[in-house]
Order: C-alpha cells, then sequence, then structure tokens
C-alpha cells in the first residue's frame, strides 16, 4: 500500500464531509480509527498516519480529532466498535489493520464513508462492486499481499533450491486472513512440489509452542503469514527469537508499510 493513498482517500472524504452536518455541529469533523490489535506497537505508524493528514491541511486537534477505537487483539469486539463510531457520526471511518475492520464498518454503516486498507482482493471479499468503480460507501487500497504469497514460496525455493518442507504460520484470531494465506499458500506449494505445514499462534504461549514443533520437526524454512500476530511489537521481538534459536532456518516474513 503507498500511505499516500490512504491519506488522499481519507482527506477527500473529510474535505466532503456534508456541510449540514458541520452546521450542526459546532466541534470539527471526527475521523473515525477502527483498528484489531492494541495501540502499543502502532507509535511509529500512527505518526506517519497523522504526518501525512497534516500535509493535505488535516492537524489533528486543529482542524480535525480522531476517535481512536482498539479491539486489542479481540476481533469479536470490532462490529460493537464500529457500530460505536457509526453512532457518534463520525466524518470518516478508517478502517484498518484487516479486512475484519473493513467487513465490521461495512455492516455498521450504509452511508458514512469508510476508507480501508486490506491485504486481501476487496472484490472477493465482498467490500466493493468492482475496483474502476467500488460503490456504495467503501473505498481503500489493496496491500496485495495475498497475491504475494505464491512469489514469496517461489523465492524460498530459489534460495534454498532444496527446499521440500515449508512450515506456515499464520495467526488463527485472524480468521480471514489466515484462510486466504493458507489457500494461496497450499495452491503454490502443490504447483512447485512443496509440503506444508501449518502452525497457528495467537500468542506468546502459542508462539512457544510452533518453536517447539519447528524444533522437533525441523522444517527447511518458515513462512510467517503477513500480519500473523496480534501486534508489530510481537512480532519483531518473535521473529528476532527465531532467528536466534533457529539460524539455520530460512525465513519469509513480510512487513508491510504503511501509515495504518
Amino acid at each position: 500500500m503507498r500511505r499516500r493513498d490512504f491519506i488522499t482517500l481519507l482527506g477527500g472524504a473529510v474535505a466532503s464531509w456534508p456541510l449540514a452536518a458541520q452546521a450542526q455541529q459546532s466541534t470539527m469533523p471526527v475521523i473515525g480509527f477502527l483498528n484489531p490489535y492494541w495501540p502499543d506497537g502502532q507509535s511509529e505508524r500512527l505518526r506517519g498516519f497523522r504526518q501525512a493528514l497534516a500535509e493535505i491541511g488535516f492537524v489533528e486537534g486543529v482542524s480535525l480529532a480522531i476517535d481512536y477505537r482498539w479491539a486489542e487483539g479481540r476481533f469479536d469486539r470490532l462490529p460493537e466498535l464500529a457500530a460505536e463510531l457509526a453512532r457518534r457520526q463520525v466524518a470518516v471511518i478508517a478502517a484498518t489493520g484487516s479486512l475484519l475492520s473493513a467487513l465490521a464498518a461495512k455492516t455498521a454503516t450504509a452511508t458514512i464513508p469508510v476508507v480501508f486498507v486490506v491485504a486481501e482482493d476487496p472484490v472477493r471479499a465482498g467490500l466493493v462492486t468492482s475496483l474502476a468503480r467500488p460503490g456504495g460507501n467503501l473505498t481503500g487500497v489493496n496491500f496485495l499481499t495475498a497475491e504475494l504469497v505464491a512469489k514469496r514460496l517461489g523465492l524460498l525455493r530459489e534460495l534454498v533450491p532444496g527446499t521440500a518442507h515449508v512450515a506456515v504460520l499464520v495467526n488463527p484470531a485472524n480468521a480471514m486472513n489466515s484462510e486466504t494465506t493458507l489457500r494461496d499458500a497450499q495452491a503454490a506449494a502443490r504447483a512447485i512440489g512443496l509440503q506444508i505445514q501449518v502452525l497457528n499462534a495467537s500468542g506468546s504461549r502459542e508462539i512457544n509452542a510452533a518453536f517447539a514443533t519447528l524444533a522437533h520437526e525441523r522444517p527447511d524454512a518458515l513462512f510467517v503469514g503477513a500480519r500473523a500476530f496480534l501486534t508489530a511489537g510481537v512480532a519483531n521481538w518473535s521473529i528476532w527469537r527465531l532467528a536466534m534459536r533457529f539460524p539455520r532456518l530460512t525465513l519469509s516474513v513480510y512487513f508491510p508499510r504503511s501509515a495504518a
């Protein structure tokens, strides 16, 4: 995803906030920020998010307010949090961090603009009618992360020509992302003759169990699904531990750069 694309869409939605709504509310327009994770570990992304908004004339606390809603790893809370933002009649909802955020926002409102950032195909996910003409009240940006799954597996094979057994680590709490990753990984693995072993981890305890499995099974490589863990901090810490504990294990990790 290009940060500029996301911010431009978001800024356009704020700028088009109806004049009647502005007249009814003496306060500044409000962006509803919806995310399935914790604010911890998101400081860099949030700083970039606010900076990019400021560059197009929207300064938090000066020309707009941001109402943050964090699900703190509980994806089932996203519909409730999205509904709260809809009831507040925010100018726009920024659905970030997961396809589930965008789906929750879509369910919560058919009138408030929703700008999403997702790794999956937004048409196939049911967010928009088409890429050229999204329709409805949703628009956004696709990371194309899912489309990169086959390429990442192919790159693993090139890096380690003898690779036959690849462990794929996903977060079952992020069900839709995990389902897409596994579907694409299994299809790509069959095409190039790789054996896939699925490891599930949602937190520290499961990550430790996955490490124990890696030590016992000793796969040729580890493929880490996009946003496999609950926070960027957990992900960075876990990948560091992996690299230290299994120095001979080839890792495929993808960290998309974005403000959201």
